[in-house]
């Protein structure tokens, strides 16, 4: 394949997720999950986040230190926080995160804007250096726990859908043993669905299909 052929392949590929993400949106108006509800910050997560798989390391990093930061916490005041911490927790960039050091801490937890618990705020900068230790990518490092593929499901009700699973669990064992912190087998699943290494959407809802041809 010549580069030309690779350049629109990769265009197509690009325009294809773009309008199936578009799809995706006009869809789930019908019938969202049940836990979705109402709150457009909830229901934009749900609609354009929740179950897309995402492949890039510093969004697969973000999103594990925002399901630690939930810990003891509503969802939704995690959403209503991210702005402000992704400008304070400089793009949630690990290489510049691995550089704070407890004088960050101190201003951080002065800040009203994010969430003020200095175990998470610890934790969130020994992942950073943590990740940087890694041999090899983050991304290739999760997916490999679902045979770089994402797992799909098919719940009927909420009820169904484990807190936790066997996957999500040897997950949370690599990481601590590789120094990562608030990192528990169910904190690990929450991370594996909201970036997409499990589709959890429930059969009802639309973005069940869209998010398994996502994936393809």
């Amino acid at each position: 394949m010549d580069i030309d052929s690779i350049t629109i392949a990769a265009v197509d590929v690009r325009y294809v997720r773009a309008r199936n993400i578009r799809h995706l949106k006009a869809m789930v108006k019908t019938h969202r999950c049940d836990w979705c509800g109402t709150d457009p910050l909830v229901v934009r997560y749900h609609d354009e986040e929740w179950g897309v798989p995402e492949h890039d390391s510093i969004a697969l990093f973000e999103r594990l230190i925002l399901e630690g930061m939930q810990a003891g916490l509503a969802w939704i005041t995690v959403l209503r926080k991210r702005e402000r911490m992704r400008e304070t927790f400089l793009g949630f960039d690990p290489v510049r995160l691995a550089a704070t050091d407890e004088q960050h801490v101190g201003q951080w937890l002065a800040d009203p804007g994010i969430i003020r618990h200095r175990g998470k705020l610890e934790a969130m900068v020994a992942n950073a250096r943590a990740m940087l230790e890694m041999t090899g990518s983050l991304d290739e490092f999760l997916w490999s726990f679902v045979g770089n593929a994402p797992q799909q499901n098919h719940w009927q009700s909420l009820k169904e859908i484990p807190a936790q699973t066997a996957t999500s669990a040897s997950m949370a064992k690599a990481l601590k043993r590789l120094g990562f912190r608030f990192v528990g087998p169910t904190t690990c699943y929450a991370f594996m669905q909201s970036a997409g290494l499990v589709n959890d959407h429930l059969v009802a809802c639309p973005a069940n299909k869209i998010c398994a041809d996502l994936a393809l």
